[in-house]
């Protein structure tokens, strides 16, 4: 086994293993120590002893043991009776509970639970997220976020202090819990597809990594949840929006509009999965958010141009989506949609009404459908306007260079407009 496929073999395992060690012994914050441990003494040994016949349980194993090293240590350096009975480990530390083998189970859906809960700031939940089911260092998450490292520690330090103390357990929760804690797990993975997607600052149009990532932990938990149909729908979204992305930038890295986009570039593959996935979603009940809105991708996926796209049933999928979730930018697309199947006044009015309620206030993405509708209707002085106060409003350096592009365009001439 390459080199490769031993560091792949480890990413994928160390969720598993932090979860199997969080779940039987408590102490999140040590048992990430512990594993980290666990992983640098396998990436050391394996290369040269060869792949165990159960990696995940030689894992849990090494990682236990050092575990043990730590919270010894920790009870001899506080030196108090009641600090050591909280710290101590059970005799049978060793020994998995009758009814359930930590090296066979699958805990990391827990694991995601624990990330997500409720006490956690929707930040720390993705940094956390990251982290500890991602398999993400530190510096790799403070790359994708564009904060410096010493921030990111920080906040990952935050929130595993934050668990630690609020003492929650390891356990699945229970009835409406779970599924609120359901709900905030999907969506940190919407959060990181797309900051991901659309980097909103910085150089690049894109965080490949944050994308793939995404994708890769949505994968992860269709596969423990096959049956939540919010979750495919989530997945298929993901899917088919990320389709689009070798069409969405140049040569040089700069944007390209959608319409303007070579359709010949989309990744066919992931588009016939995520119409595969959405296909077998809608039938099973009243659909939810992700789902509507991987049938608005899907619709968009499966036009073979711009003008060919059903944007009469994409107003319709808008508005059953805005009677489920009270969201500005929702509202927008759906604006931009009625501009397509109506025209563009009827979705200037709509455009009008977001930028009156101050919900979008300073968001380049408002100025920017403003400056676009404008634009169609002829008016290039106050459609030039709009495009420079939106460059001004965005910190992506492509959305500013296009957005200025965009405005140079409709710059008046010495002969007149």
């Amino acid at each position: 086994m390459s080199g490769t496929e031993v560091e792949d073999l480890l990413r994928t395992s160390a969720p598993q293993v932090l979860a199997a060690l969080v779940r039987r012994y408590g102490h999140f914050d040590t048992a990430e120590d512990a594993v980290q441990e666990g992983l640098l003494a396998a990436a050391t040994q394996w290369p040269v002893d060869g792949i165990p016949d159960n990696p995940r349980a030689w894992l849990i194993t090494a990682a236990s043991r050092r575990l043990t090293d730590l919270l010894r240590n920790e009870q001899a350096r506080r030196r108090r009776e009641d600090t050591v009975a909280r710290w101590a480990l059970p005799e049978d530390w060793l020994t998995p509970p009758a009814d359930r083998d930590p090296t066979d189970s699958d805990d990391t859906l827990v694991l995601l639970f624990l990330c997500c809960h409720p006490s956690l700031s929707p930040a720390s939940r993705v940094a956390l997220t990251l982290r500890a089911v991602g398999g993400l260092t530190s510096a790799e998450i403070a790359h994708a976020f564009l904060v410096p490292e010493a921030t990111m520690t920080k906040r990952i330090g935050r929130a595993k202090k934050t668990i630690k103390d609020s003492g929650i357990g390891f356990a699945p929760p229970a009835g409406a819990d779970r599924d609120a804690r359901a709900a905030a797990v999907l969506h940190v993975l919407y959060l990181i597809f797309t900051e991901g997607y659309a980097s909103t600052s910085g150089p690049s149009l894109h965080r490949v990594e944050l994308c793939a990532e995404a994708i890769r932990l949505t994968r992860l938990v269709h596969r423990l949840l096959p049956d939540d149909a919010e979750v495919t729908g989530l997945l298929a979204l993901m899917l088919l929006t990320d389709a689009r992305r070798p069409a969405r930038t140049g040569p040089t890295g700069e944007l390209v509009a959608m319409e303007d986009q070579d359709r010949a570039l989309w990744n066919t593959v992931a588009i016939t999965e995520g119409i595969a996935l959405i296909t077998d979603a809608l039938p099973r009940g009243v659909p939810g958010p992700y789902q509507l809105q991987a049938a608005i991708a899907a619709l968009h996926d499966e036009a073979p141009t711009y003008a060919d796209t059903d944007w009469p049933q994409i107003v319709l999928l808008y508005e059953r989506l805005l009677a489920l979730v009270d969201n500005p930018i929702i509202a927008l697309n759906h604006a931009v949609a009625v501009a397509m199947a109506r025209g563009p006044d009827a979705g200037l009015k709509l455009v009008d009404d977001l930028a009156a309620d101050g919900k979008l206030a300073g968001d380049h993405r408002l100025s920017a459908v403003r400056a676009h509708l404008l634009e169609s209707m002829g008016d290039r002085t106050a459609a030039r306007e709009a495009y420079l106060l939106a460059a001004q409003q965005t910190m992506s350096l492509p959305q500013q260079r296009y957005l200025h592009t965009r405005a140079v365009r409709l710059a008046p001439t010495s002969a007149g407009e």
